[in-house]
């Protein structure tokens, strides 16, 4: 669902909420990331002229054709951002206006300088050298080449020596909105998420406030690391509203892992599939979104909400982590599950095609002036 009277009234919500909004803060971390965007080239016309590979199939079609021989793949730099899951959901949280904290890897003892523009919008504080991502961009979606050694040194132990132990916790405390992202990369997180919920969370002043987890593409872990790490955001609930955002590889896999499956491709079974992880995962709200939808199972119903899809983005490397802050806005401003939805695939939708975080005057103008 997703007529011009919803969207009317989700921005006319999300304007009246914005003052409320710039008072409030997020605690959000634990990654950082590196990312050079690339495009693969197809055919070189000149010097400067080329045509890319537009779909990841074409591009496997390639590779799959030099087994046994050899290839030469070029890719061309288009521009290098700030990368991770908790970077880029923070970074648009503070383009909304809140008042973030973030902490990760983002370079040690120094800061690295794709950051630099981040931290003045943020307090940011990092604990390590960042990972590396080649992100090579297609029409139908990315390709994310990882270099990872440095994310090893987020552990307990550096948020001790380096952030602080009592002053993560005094940030717990605090925020009206905590996000723990990217598990799958962030070998230790388990171990983090373990010692914080039997040290931390018992302590915490009275008040229910918002913490969001991604998974971030679990398809390398193991049976046993993933229903260990669902386990242990279940038991972040009885402390927190808990959001579990997942995408649509991301959803299988985890029901795969559940012992369940959808019966087929179709938003109705996803939807289905989204309530029967609900059902396992018995969180707040468990959130999945394809790239043309997006659907929740949430205390107050599940619901499906068509987004701006384009067939032409100008990015599509974070635009998920944009969904995760717009959904976390819409929810922090006091708006359904539903509105939240919306106001999630709006501001992918605006990213995606402007390769820039939307204000939430941005996102109330895409409302009323929906793209066709």
């Amino acid at each position: 669902m997703n007529t011009p009277e919803m969207r009317d009234k989700c921005a006319a919500e999300l304007l009246a909420a914005e003052s409320r909004l710039r008072a409030m803060s997020a605690f959000i971390g634990l990654d950082g990331f590196v990312d050079e965007i690339l495009h693969v080239v197809d055919k070189r016309e000149s010097a400067t002229q080329f045509s890319r590979v537009l779909k990841i199939s074409d591009f496997s079609t390639r590779l799959a054709a030099a087994a046994g021989k050899s290839a030469n793949v070029e890719l061309v730099s288009k521009f290098t951002k700030l990368g991770g899951n908790g970077p880029i959901m923070a970074n648009a949280l503070a383009t909304f206006g809140l008042k973030v904290s973030y902490l990760g890897n983002l370079g040690y003892p120094n800061l690295h300088p794709v950051f630099e523009d981040f931290s003045r919008r943020a307090d940011v504080c990092s604990i390590a050298e960042p990972g590396y991502t080649d992100a090579l961009e297609f029409e139908d979606g990315k390709i994310m080449l990882g270099k990872h050694r440095a994310l090893k040194d987020v552990n307990w132990e550096n948020i001790g020596k380096r952030f602080g132990h009592e002053k993560f916790a005094q940030k717990l405390g605090a925020s009206d909105l905590i996000g723990f992202v990217n598990w799958t990369m962030l070998t230790q997180m388990s171990d983090i998420w373990s010692t914080v919920l039997k040290e931390v969370c018992p302590n915490l002043p009275s008040g229910r406030r918002k913490l969001f987890f991604d998974l971030a593409d679990p398809e390398k872990r193991t049976t046993e690391d993933i229903v260990e790490a669902l386990r242990l955001i279940v038991a972040f609930q009885k402390y927190f509203d808990v959001t579990l955002g997942l995408n649509e590889k991301e959803s299988r896999q985890v029901a795969e892992h559940l012992g369940t499956s959808a019966d087929s491709r179709s938003a109705s079974s996803l939807l289905d599939l989204c309530q029967e992880i609900h059902r396992r995962v018995p969180v707040d709200t468990v959130l999945v979104h394809p790239t043309t939808c997006a659907l929740a199972s949430g205390p107050d119903g599940a619901f499906l909400v068509e987004g701006p899809f384009t067939p032409q983005p100008k990015i599509t490397t974070g635009a998920g982590d944009h969904f995760n802050s717009g959904f976390c806005l819409g929810k922090l401003a006091g708006l359904s599950t539903e509105l939240s939805l919306l106001t999630g695939v709006s501001t992918s939708g605006f990213y995606v095609r402007s390769a820039q975080s939307p204000t939430i005057t941005n996102l109330a103008e895409l409302m009323r002036h929906w793209p066709k």
